[in-house]
């Protein structure tokens, strides 16, 4: 009987990083020690007992937790305070993530944190916080060799995926490396944008937190009071900020998003980027079902696309199913068609009153407030109810592009191997899918839909977000679409009675 190999620790370095992890949750605490004790000596004390303490805790929790490759699984055992073994069948194992935020590239370390696709990502995944990097590679590559051997039911095979050896590099093809210039498009996507706002407001509700514990709250309070009386002064920050948003967005997009680089590595699609903090996502090709190409108006306006993959078992598929960050249109569709396949076939229009939905939408909301403002206006006498009055038309104006835009948005298609749905403007979603992942239908309608004789179609996937919906088609549509991409499915309830 062979003897199980034994566990494996973390990298001692990590104890330089847990303390200082710490640091964040013992600020306050110490800050109040300090500011309570007078900066006494024995205020200090207590603060230096704190600090050592988080120390001792860091160097506990790391003699005590151990992992380890067995068989068929993986092991990952901690006894801080109960002892408590995780244990994930290697046949589980979806993907393997390796991350190196700041302080660990520093040190040579990573993150390795293993995906089973279990919705919610967190009881049943399992997470190496301070292995060597080349450790992390290395049982990164023996994690998603052995769950391959161990789902193609292959005992030899995953016994020999670990061998004593060294295993030889993996072969692996560069499918696209993003030009730098191509930051340049994060702007236009729209989602780092608010980040001056953000950033604005976390600043101001520090000031009001911590103001109190470090004496200046009522130096924020009155300066909160000041701007309230100088208007313009709110009008002229606004507008700092608003100028400062491109310029924030393409930071934050740059930091996220540095040198992304797709690979095909042994059967899987590797993403690699980030800047500070580097990531490396493996998606297993097999489990590639479909993939989600998303564009804003900006973006369609220059020509670029961002992608996901639509992957079965894949947790967090938002974040790990990125395929590609904003590139040219072309670019995208070439990556897309040969991880699933080119979707060949024209999508089909929405029914009028679906256009006529989409137009009161964007218009009626904006109209409704120019009504409520004209109204104010007449009773009051104030100009500045007349000001709002043309702002929600405008608004309003402006809706009328929105909603036929929204419309032509719409659609959905067959070509007999892939199925497509499209909806959204602002946001525009295409997610094309294999045929073999649908697993059910759905109609959805609400009150307003069943007064103008549309409904929505779900096709359910297992993969991805599970379901996508083609928005406002017609009752005939709602059956015929089904029916034409599984009529086994719905034969038995379509056929006439003789």
């Amino acid at each position: 009987m062979s003897e199980e190999p034994p566990g494996l620790k973390l990298s001692p370095k990590v104890l330089l990083i847990d303390p200082v992890r710490m640091l964040p949750s013992l600020l306050v605490p110490l800050v109040g020690v300090l500011f309570v004790g007078g900066f006494s000596s024995r205020s200090f004390g207590w603060a230096a007992v704190g600090v050592v303490g988080a120390v001792v805790f860091a160097v506990v929790r790391w003699a005590t937790f151990s992992y380890r490759v067995a068989d068929d699984r993986l092991e990952i055992k901690r006894s801080l305070v109960s002892r408590s073994v995780r244990t994930i069948p290697l046949e589980r194992i979806r993907g393997v993530d390796v991350t190196t935020p700041p302080m660990h590239r520093l040190l040579g370390l990573a993150v390795l944190k293993i995906d089973t696709g279990a919705s919610g990502g967190g009881e049943q995944e399992g997470e190496l916080d301070g292995v060597t990097v080349e450790e992390a590679e290395r049982l990164k590559g023996v994690l998603l060799r052995r769950a391959r051997a161990a789902r193609a039911e292959d005992p030899q095979s995953a016994h020999d995926a670990l061998p004593d050896a060294p295993p030889a590099p993996p072969e692996e093809r560069v499918i696209v490396k993003v030009p730098r210039r191509w930051l340049l498009y994060g702007p236009l996507s729209g989602s780092y944008l608010l980040t001056p706002f953000a950033l604005a407001g976390g600043a101001i509700g520090l000031a009001f937190q911590w103001g109190d514990d470090l004496g200046f709250r009522d130096l924020a309070w009155d300066a909160s009071q000041w701007l309230w009386q100088h208007p313009l002064h709110i009008a002229g920050a606004i507008l700092v900020l608003v100028l400062a948003m491109p310029f924030f967005a393409a930071v934050m997009y740059t930091v996220f998003n540095w040198d992304f680089t797709l690979k095909e590595r042994e059967g899987y699609l590797v993403a690699e980027r980030g800047l500070i903090t580097r990531r490396s996502v493996s998606l297993e090709a097999r489990r590639i079902r479909g993939y989600e190409i998303v564009d804003a108006i900006a973006e369609r306006k220059a020509g670029v696309v961002r992608t996901w993959a639509i992957v079965t078992g894949l947790g967090d598929s938002e974040t790990r199913g990125q395929l590609l960050p904003d590139v040219p249109r072309p670019l995208a569709l070439d990556v897309a068609a040969q991880a699933v396949g080119t979707f060949a076939a024209p999508l089909r229009p929405h029914p009028p009153v679906a256009r006529d939905r989409r137009l009161f939408r964007a218009i009626a909301p904006a109209l409704a407030v120019a009504v409520a403002a004209a109204l104010l206006g007449v009773l009051t006498s104030t100009g500045l109810w007349w000001a709002l009055v043309v702002a929600a038309l405008v608004v309003a104006g402006l809706g009328i592009p929105l909603g036929h835009d929204r419309y032509r948005s719409l659609g959905h298609g067959y070509d007999g191997v892939l199925l497509s749905v499209r909806s959204g403007s602002l946001r525009r979603a295409q997610a094309v899918v294999e045929r073999r992942a649908i697993v059910g239908w759905r109609l959805r309608q609400t009150w307003f839909q069943r007064r103008a004789g549309v409904l929505t179609l779900i096709a359910g996937v297992g993969a991805g977000k599970g379901g996508y919906e083609a928005v406002d088609v017609s009752a005939e549509q709602a059956v015929g679409f089904p029916a034409e991409v599984t009529p086994e499915w719905l034969a038995p309830f379509l056929r006439t009675p003789d």
